[in-house]
């Protein structure tokens, strides 16, 4: 317990305890991702007793994703520089306070503040979560450790609507809230107890006008995609928001370049390996969440299931994940392959996946059935990949850092996923249904129609939305899963010709040199 930082790095068996150590911080982690998702069945109860709209209900999922993702590169800054353990209590103890001003909301305005709040506390979380495996565990066993955090990762993101419908069949929907704070509390203890400090004491500043400038850059951008189908896409609303949404993102681009301690090192963008896994994380997160979103409707609004019944039928994902994590096939496969023919396969399986959801889900349950079970397996073969690739681009002084650009990526994906694809399904079902009260609100259009055939009408509408978003998601996966190989393979060639290409094998020169360019 008393080993330095340098020693638990360069000792074969990492940190004496790192395997309970790994599951303390799993267990924080788990709490953080399953509130990512638990949202999504609750949606029918949301915008029921709290006249929640389509963009109210989006901007519940994307506060906390966005004041998270552009938080996290400071807090992975804090974290390398005054402790990491100290910030993954100080993220429990926010985030325990964000859940119950959550639970005990009012409206949907509160609501929104709420999740916002709980956003700053899951920051600091999610960097020094990754960072401390980083820390505890050497190189032999790195890979396995960071194909059981993202099982954690994959168990939490597609647990959170069976947890949910758990909790709204037998209380009121604040409780998906509340129930976070015994895990805080346990998680907490624990943390304090078991995980060792650890720090880079001559760790960058934090960049706090880089912080704001991208958390204002990407609200803007989302913004105008959820607004995109209710005020039209040429409004001014939407024009103005997406244009100042790019400038200011421009604008953080510049600062970074050119301050002595960026938030986020522009220079990581010259390593192929670093920007493969980049792309291939954006776009598995743009698309599983994106399609969670849309599958939980489709089951409560289209299919008819109750929230308890829609979280069930959502679990062969998340037990997909974890079997196959769990067996160590992504682990082996990953060894064995390497890390570009495991992403392109992996992210190859989760678009085949969503694409089944689309065409063989509006036949009934069965056909989703198999499109979970196949998106599950890719999950559990990207994911592990994609993270070990971006966390060995970056030395290993900077691991809150890297670990912020993972979570970074990953939240930008998901918020971006969940605007992206409710954005298609709006303007799908507003074109077939342009008569409908509130667009892409299908209760409200419900609600608003004139008998039987009318409301079936629109069902029937809505359901070609999702379809149609569905495959707008799987289109994107895939092309994200080829670009992402086709970069680390170049890469692999750039660094070591000759060499190996198992993950975090032969990477050294060309991440150093990428990182000190």
């Amino acid at each position: 317990m008393t080993a330095t930082t340098a020693e638990r790095e360069t000792a074969p068996s990492g940190h004496p305890q790192r395997w309970l150590i790994l599951g303390v911080i799993c267990l924080a982690q788990l709490t953080v991702l399953l509130d990512n998702t638990v949202l999504s069945v609750a949606i029918p109860s949301l915008t029921r007793e709290l006249d929640a709209s389509t963009a109210d209900i989006q901007w519940m999922i994307n506060a906390y994703s966005l004041v998270q993702s552009g938080l996290l590169l400071t807090a992975g800054n804090a974290a390398d520089r005054y402790g990491r353990k100290k910030m993954l209590a100080a993220g429990l103890v926010l985030f325990g306070i964000g859940s119950l001003a959550a639970g005990l909301a009012q409206s949907s305005g509160q609501l929104i503040a709420a999740r916002a709040g709980m956003g700053i506390g899951g920051a600091l979380l999610m960097t020094t979560i990754l960072a401390v495996v980083v820390q505890v565990f050497d190189e032999t066993e790195r890979v396995k450790a960071i194909a059981l955090w993202s099982t954690v990762s994959s168990l939490g993101f597609a647990a959170g609507p069976l947890l949910g419908g758990v909790m709204l069949d037998h209380f009121w929907w604040g409780a998906i809230f509340l129930i976070n704070i015994p895990v805080v509390v346990i998680g907490l203890l624990a943390v304090v107890a078991l995980v060792p400090e650890s720090k880079n004491p001559q760790g960058d500043r934090p960049d706090l006008l880089g912080a704001v400038l991208s958390t204002i850059g990407m609200t803007a951008v989302v913004y105008a995609i959820i607004s995109g189908p209710e005020h039209g896409w040429t409004s001014t609303r939407v024009v103005a928001s997406a244009s100042l949404g790019v400038l200011v993102l421009g604008v953080f681009v510049f600062w970074e370049l050119r301050i002595p301690y960026p938030m986020l090192d522009m220079h990581f963008f010259r390593n192929k390996r670093f920007v493969g896994a980049v792309a291939g994380a954006i776009l598995v997160a743009f698309g599983m969440t994106g399609s969670l979103f849309l599958l939980t409707q489709h089951l409560q609004f289209v299919l008819g299931y109750g929230a308890l019944d829609a979280g069930l039928r959502t679990a062969p994902l998340a037990l997909t994940v974890v079997a196959a994590n769990l067996t160590g096939v992504g682990a082996r496969l990953l060894m064995k392959l390497g890390t570009p023919v495991t992403v392109a396969l992996g992210m190859g399986l989760v678009s085949g996946g969503l694409a089944a959801v689309a065409v063989l889900g509006g036949g009934g349950y069965s056909g989703m059935l198999l499109g979970l079970v196949v998106m599950g397996a890719g999950v559990a073969l990207s994911m592990p990949a994609m993270a070990n690739a971006i966390m060995s681009a970056i030395p290993p002084e900077k691991a809150g850092v890297g670990a912020g650009i993972n979570g970074t990526l990953a939240e930008f994906g998901n918020g971006l996923g969940v605007a992206v694809l409710g954005a298609v399904l709006g303007s799908r079902f507003a074109a077939l249904v342009p008569t409908a009260v509130g667009a892409a609100s299908l209760p409200a259009a419900l609600a608003a129609a004139d008998g039987a055939d009318e409301k079936a009408r629109i069902s029937d509408a809505f359901a070609s939305g999702l379809e149609t978003s569905q495959l707008v998601g799987a289109a994107a996966v895939l092309a994200g899963g080829l670009l992402a190989a086709l970069l680390l393979r170049r890469a692999e060639r750039a660094a070591a010709p000759g060499s190996p290409t198992v993950p975090g094998a032969g990477d050294a020169p060309e991440q150093r040199s990428g990182t000190a360019a």
